[in-house]
């Protein structure tokens, strides 16, 4: 599994050019702190990628994003980034299991002075989905999604997030191309990527196939999918 990394140009230099010229010097002092907090982190690298970071800042901004949910959390990057990006008046509900990571970065996010954007439900994503469905007033009422979570899931999280999002919404997956295995021999992936490859292989071409969503595949970061609802 050497070959699995997040950052899938094949030039390790040409990667640092792109993330030195043009991402660094954009990404705003409090993601460049938790970033570097991330690295302290037993899970840190599985925060979203910098490069990617910054192609979504573009889109919540192209969009006006003033509601939104996060799915899967880890220590708080993405999240950070999206609060950033909406509007003082803005509302994020962040989804996962895991309030202690959650915890280790809300410091840096609440020195930002975004955290009172946030609204942390500590639950498995797709209990929390069910219960804002149960309230109708939800439906068709957030602007964007992102999703970062169990690659199992993500065709139910899809389902839920498709009677959430508005026309014209948009859901960001991250870990599309999981780090290259999608087109890895099986037998030489082994452990919990495993299923996350079959299931993301699998989700792909679901995807692909969607005609309530129009999608674009980008290799930024570990893979990324996004995808405006249509319909």
């Amino acid at each position: 599994m050497s070959m699995v990394e997040k950052g899938l140009l094949h030039s390790e230099k040409l990667y640092q050019y792109v993330l030195e010229t043009s991402v660094y010097p954009r990404e705003p002092e409090p993601l460049k702190e938790l970033r570097a907090m991330n690295a302290d982190h037993p899970s840190g690298l599985m925060a979203t990628a910098p490069d990617a970071a910054q192609l979504i800042s573009m889109l919540l901004n192209l969009l006006n994003a003033k509601r939104t949910i996060e799915i899967g959390v880890l220590t708080g990057y993405s999240l950070l980034l999206t609060a950033l990006n909406i509007p003082d008046g803005g509302k994020i509900i962040a989804i996962d299991r895991d309030r202690e990571a959650y915890e280790y970065g809300l410091p840096v996010i609440k020195r930002a002075g975004v955290d009172h954007k946030i609204t942390f439900v500590e639950s498995d994503a797709l209990t929390a989905l069910d219960h804002l469905l149960e309230d109708s007033s939800n439906m068709e009422s957030v602007d964007y999604a992102f999703v970062d979570a169990d690659k199992v899931s993500y065709k139910e999280y899809h389902e839920k997030l498709l009677q959430l999002i508005k026309v014209g919404g948009i859901i960001v997956y991250d870990n599309t191309l999981l780090g290259g295995s999608v087109v890895m021999p099986e037998e030489s992936v082994t452990g919990w990527m495993k299923p996350a490859r079959q299931s993301t292989i699998e989700f792909n071409a679901f995807l692909a196939s969607d005609d309530r969503v129009h999608i674009s595949h980008v290799p930024v970061g570990d893979g990324i999918t996004i995808c405006k609802r249509l319909k």
